[in-house]
């Protein structure tokens, strides 16, 4: 027990080497664990009950998605737009292109709990520059751009169980932001939530449990952290990986932290010491989650709009 409460480790679950392993995804109706290798281009899904696994190829990269109302589809946020996924087909269907023209790529993203997908962008150029911005693709399937401080590497975007405040970074900035986030859509009050106490690690991915923490995988730290309602740390879990990159709370009792991490900008020597890079890590929370929010629009409205 640390002076900022319990201490866990977490476990290696499935060896998957992802370049860049994200948007580490629970999915209740089916029982199966989702994420995504942006570098590597992949969708893979993974079940507990036989630990099977699959992948499903990209036609670009694949930064995060979300899950749909209708279960036969996925919502993608690739590289340069918003598409719908069909499982069983595997065919994409195209919503909008994202920041045309500019040298920025789709990064996080997490459904708000009325249905609509919130997404950022990051920039792709050297050295970073705070040029992104924080959307909202709306069950109609028109696109907005959110009140928010442009990222230059959006982040840990995700709600409170009420849906009443939404959280969110810019990674460099080392700072866990919050709002208030209305069921109109409306965002105000925008503020900081936390700061990384630790020298190392940046936060990445998050989620949030039934009693309102928030869960951050913190890329570099090699550490997954949670923080109360108030953003003081109640909670961490050591991953013997140095960049854990997104997380979810799932398992039947939706009491397993599951972690996605990455590979990329390793070296040889790290890699050595870090052989296990790029997999999907668990260990028990300790606290249980919510079932992840799906989008409520769906390939219907976009056929019906290209209809009207």
């Amino acid at each position: 027990m640390s002076a900022t409460g319990r201490i866990t480790r977490a476990a290696l679950l499935v060896d998957a080497k992802c370049t860049l392993g994200e948007g580490a995804t629970w999915c209740s109706r089916s029982g199966r664990f989702y994420w995504t290798d942006i570098e590597g281009a992949k969708l893979w899904r993974y079940d507990p009950r036989d630990g099977s696994r699959i992948s499903w190829r990209m036609p670009e990269r694949l930064a995060t998605f979300a899950l749909c109302a209708d279960p036969h589809y996925l919502l993608l946020g690739l590289a340069s737009r918003l598409a719908f996924f069909d499982l069983a087909t595997g065919e994409t269907q195209h919503i909008v292109d994202v920041e045309p023209g500019m040298h920025t790529r789709v990064n996080d993203g997490r459904c708000d709990r009325q249905g609509r997908f919130v997404f950022g962008t990051k920039d792709e150029g050297s050295p970073l520059r705070a040029v992104g911005g924080f959307y909202r693709l709306n069950r109609d399937l028109s696109l907005e751009r959110l009140p928010l401080p442009a990222p230059a590497i959006s982040n840990s975007i995700a709600f409170s169980p009420d849906g009443t405040t939404m959280y969110y970074c810019d990674s460099p900035t080392r700072e866990i932001r919050a709002c208030d986030y209305a069921a109109d859509g409306t965002v105000a009050r925008d503020r900081l939530f936390t700061t990384l106490a630790d020298a190392t690690g940046e936060p990445d991915g998050s989620t949030v449990d039934r009693d309102g923490g928030l869960w951050n995988a913190q890329w570099g730290g090699a550490r997954v952290v949670r923080y109360g309602a108030d953003g003081a740390e109640t909670a961490r879990v050591t991953v013997p990986t140095a960049q854990p990159s997104c997380v979810a709370l799932g398992g039947d009792r939706l009491g397993t932290l599951y972690i996605t991490s990455a590979r990329t900008d390793l070296d040889a020597a790290a890699l050595a010491g870090d052989p296990h890079a790029g997999g999907v890590y668990v260990a028990v929370a300790g606290a249980r989650g919510l079932p992840e929010a799906v989008f409520q629009g769906g390939p219907a409205f976009r056929n019906m709009s290209e209809l009207s």
